[in-house]
């Protein structure tokens, strides 16, 4: 019988931050790719706001609902076994009141199945940090470049660039730590920056375009297997080349199905035959 893997909690994360074993964290957006992220032993997966730009084609992340997270939570919630499963709070979720942000986390833990919360902001969200874990809801907090600001930061920019504005920066991460927050994206800062941070703080660092020092690092799934040729930011590595390699699959499907060659009788029935595992009479 094979082991039993532990289960990623926030006190896992905790003791990887102790140990300085580094975190590894990637989004999903649904059971299928949950599943196999879970399987390569992935201890982080984030139900990323993201979503509203990969999967519903928005220029930002605007426009995703609060209804719509929880959905997708729901549906990547059914393919983790091992990894911790964080849910974005969407734009205007939160931001209103503590009540609000309150009834929005829960619902996310609830009704999506979440083990935790990200909320993006710095001091600002400190009381609706504060709040949320005192009623039972682990939040990751998320600082740096935040994409929900993005109209207010003149677009996808890096942030902390500046002494004053590198020192705001972690003004707001040791204000979510003491709020209570169990880790902090930092998100689109100097490296140095990040790394002066996340040696600063009890909690663990996830990073994305900050650098080799934090704690840990996080990307879109679908920005590490290449599925969009035109996006090719600095910080992102493309493990894979999927574009390419599923428009030639595409591409050798239709020239199959044109030509005849596809369903051939390897692919057809006749007779009884078991359909997803029912039995099924072919006529």
């Amino acid at each position: 019988m094979s082991e039993k893997l532990e289960k990623i909690t926030v006190c896992t994360l905790r003791k990887y931050k102790a140990e300085r074993r580094k975190i590894a964290m990637l989004t999903a957006y649904d059971a299928t790719f949950a599943r196999l992220l879970d399987e390569a032993g992935v201890d982080v997966i984030l139900v990323g706001d993201s979503l509203g730009m990969v999967i519903q084609g928005h220029e930002n992340t605007l426009p995703v609902t609060l209804d719509e997270m929880i959905y997708h939570t729901r549906a990547v919630a059914r393919g983790v076994g091992r990894a911790h499963l964080v849910a974005d709070m969407p734009f205007l979720s939160y931001q209103a009141s503590v009540e609000e942000a309150v009834r929005s986390a829960g619902r996310l833990l609830k009704e999506g199945g979440a083990h935790a919360v990200k909320l993006e902001g710095g001091a600002e969200m400190a009381d609706q940090v504060r709040h949320m874990v005192r009623v039972g809801i682990p939040v990751m907090g998320h600082v740096g470049l935040t994409p929900q600001s993005v109209h207010a930061m003149g677009g996808f920019k890096v942030q902390g660039k500046t002494a004053d504005a590198g020192e705001r920066i972690k003004e707001d991460a040791h204000a979510l730590e003491q709020a209570g927050a169990y880790a902090i994206v930092l998100e689109g800062m100097p490296a140095p920056l990040a790394a002066e941070i996340t040696a600063g703080l009890e909690i663990p660092t996830i990073g994305i375009g900050a650098g080799p020092s934090c704690d840990g690092q996080v990307l879109v799934i679908y920005d590490l297997l290449g599925m969009n040729d035109a996006f090719k930011p600095k910080f992102v590595k493309r493990y894979e080349h999927f574009a390419q390699r599923i428009r030639g699959a595409c591409s050798e499907y239709i020239e199959e199905v044109r030509a005849g060659k596809f369903p051939s009788a390897e692919h057809s029935f006749s007779g009884e035959a078991r359909i997803y595992g029912t039995v099924s009479a072919a006529k």
